[in-house]
């Protein structure tokens, strides 16, 4: 027994996780739904354990970041990465329209078997914008609110970087600080226990969504799938060329990213990922002030995912309806779905919420959003996959820009 578990725990992550995927598609196809029923608990208590290091991860790990830089520093990060955001969200629905406007999804289907679907209220801008600063400390962790949780360790670590340059609290700002990177350390320790068990709960959770999606859902909007993934997959070679083009290896990018990738696909939480997207930047030797505060305000507002996937479901619905977009309506979509995917951020079913929302504001049937909830866990799973690798992505490119800047300074 013993042999057995070093030979699993020596085995390679991506290995095991890949193999859990492949038997899990096997195990959905081969017990159907009920695969939900047996196998969901070990699929939740993977999803518990992840959420369970979220905060610790994200509160410890930025404070200890920013007293490792200066508030300028961290300043012009935040600029860049906020930059960053909102192009490649922006160029993720073109991309999507473009690729949707050659394939024509929705072409020849009708809406006659689609149910009413109401629209859902959505935030907006302001309202996320208002909970970056939260009304009570307490509530901004119990109700994992990442945007309020950033906030607050920010000020906190400011506030212990103070302390350590300044006489007479110098000494308990040190301790503060050794305490913090203490468990800091200590939360990546319980992490790679935690990963331990990543295969088998990513085996339950693609047994699960494999089995009560069925092939049915799958074949009768397989057009509508296909061309999304097909649009994700441009992204994903956009993000290569970026990569190229600032200097950064995609090889040695993707050999540590593949596990979050992996696991936001299986899972479709970026926010649930987060504890593996913060390990693989630590590991691509991303300084920890930028990533600490890049990588978990990404998950709560860069969803280059999800934007691809309004592009994708207009077109559809568009085509539905046997009148396709204008490039009027595009470049309103275009704008719409940059400012919605930012202003939806951190809501159960945010990526209907998205498309909802658009097709209110463009006039595009709300019936055609109802046909969409059927392959939601299907395009979910690539969406999420995108949104964690753009937002590694970005923390790569922004995190090398600045090491080159320092190097030049340097040597000036």
């Amino acid at each position: 027994m013993k042999r057995i578990w070093l030979a699993y725990r020596d085995t390679s992550l991506v290995i095991k996780v890949t193999v859990a995927l492949v038997l899990g598609i096997i195990a959905g196809l081969l017990l159907g739904e009920s695969a939900a029923t047996y196998l969901d608990p070990f699929g939740e208590l993977l999803m518990r354990l992840l959420k369970f290091l979220i905060i610790p991860l994200i509160f410890f790990t930025l404070i200890s970041g920013i007293n490792q830089t200066s508030a300028k520093e961290l300043g012009r990060m935040g600029g860049k990465v906020s930059l960053y955001y909102v192009a490649t969200t922006a160029l993720a629905i073109i991309a999507g329209m473009i690729v949707a406007s050659i394939f024509k999804p929705g072409t020849g289907d009708t809406l006659k078997n689609a149910a009413a679907f109401d629209t859902p209220e959505n935030p907006g801008v302001v309202h996320v914008l208002l909970s970056i600063i939260p009304d009570n400390i307490v509530t901004a962790f119990t109700e994992l609110n990442l945007l309020g949780i950033i906030f607050t360790a920010i000020v906190f670590g400011i506030a212990i970087s103070s302390l350590r340059s300044k006489e007479p609290f110098k000494q308990a700002g040190e301790t503060l600080f050794l305490a913090v990177e203490g468990l800091n350390e200590a939360t990546f320790r319980i992490m790679n226990v935690i990963l331990q068990y990543l295969p088998i709960g990513i085996f339950a959770i693609i047994a699960k969504t494999v089995g009560t999606s069925g092939l049915n859902t799958l074949f009768s909007l397989g057009k509508m799938i296909t061309v999304l993934y097909i649009a994700l997959a441009v992204q994903v070679v956009i993000y290569i060329l970026f990569m190229l083009f600032n200097g950064v290896s995609p090889r040695k990018f993707f050999k540590e990213a593949r596990t979050p990738m992996l696991t936001a696909f299986v899972t479709q939480s970026s926010s649930g990922t987060l504890p593996l997207t913060l390990d693989a930047a630590r590991k691509l030797g991303i300084s920890k002030s930028l990533y600490s505060f890049s990588l978990p305000f990404g998950a709560t507002v860069n969803m280059d995912g999800a934007a691809i996937r309004i592009a994708v479901s207009a077109v559809f619905a568009a085509n539905i309806i046997g009148d396709p977009l204008s490039i009027p309506q595009m470049l309103q979509i275009v704008l719409v779905g940059t400012l919605i995917s930012i202003g939806t951020a951190g809501i159960p079913g945010a990526g209907i919420v998205m498309i909802a929302t658009v097709f209110a504001q463009v006039g595009l049937p709300m019936e055609a959003v109802g046909l969409l909830t059927a392959i939601d866990a299907i395009v979910g799973m690539g969406c999420t996959c995108i949104n964690v690798t753009g937002d590694l992505v970005g923390t790569t490119i922004i995190d090398h820009s600045e090491k080159k800047r320092l190097k030049k300074k340097k040597v000036a």
